[in-house]
């Protein structure tokens, strides 16, 4: 299996409001970089697009390392969706009583179903700090959150 590095991060100007996504992919000595923007979102669906739209861009299966600040994306890829699932996508929620839907489940679903084709492991990188690739996803996601301003 090809080995990929994908660095993603999300940009919102107001939360909700004009949001960015953006990626950069490495594979050997080979960048790929895209972004995109979506006119009336959040942070949180936008760091979820991100991973998705990167990848999409993968052709065949590979082990990919999935590198985010998004301890959200992380975490409920990694320790949150096996439960969701198991309680039919609805989650308690900290100083409410019941039960509430889970935010962005079809996000999280496309996400799933698209890590399954790769050999995935999650990477937190701490956000606008020493990572190139995450600075650089950052200034991507958010000029693509401005042009729709």
């Amino acid at each position: 299996m090809k080995q990929i590095s994908l660095t993603t991060d999300g940009a919102c100007i107001e939360n909700p409001g004009p949001g960015g996504w953006a990626y950069v992919l490495r594979y050997k000595d080979r960048v790929r970089e895209l972004s995109g923007a979506e006119k009336d979102t959040t942070n949180s669906r936008m760091e979820l697009r991100a991973v998705i739209e990167g990848l999409r861009s993968l052709k065949e299966p590979c082990a990919v390392l999935i590198r985010t600040d998004s301890t959200y994306v992380k975490d409920g890829m990694t320790k949150w969706i096996h439960n969701w699932k198991s309680k039919g996508w609805v989650h308690k929620v900290k100083g409410k009583p019941g039960t509430q839907p889970v935010k962005n489940r079809e996000l999280w679903e496309e996400l799933e179903r698209m890590q399954r084709s790769h050999n995935v492991v999650w990477e937190w990188v701490k956000g606008h700090a020493s990572d190139e690739d995450n600075k650089r996803c950052d200034v991507l996601a958010n000029t693509a959150a401005r042009s729709l301003e």
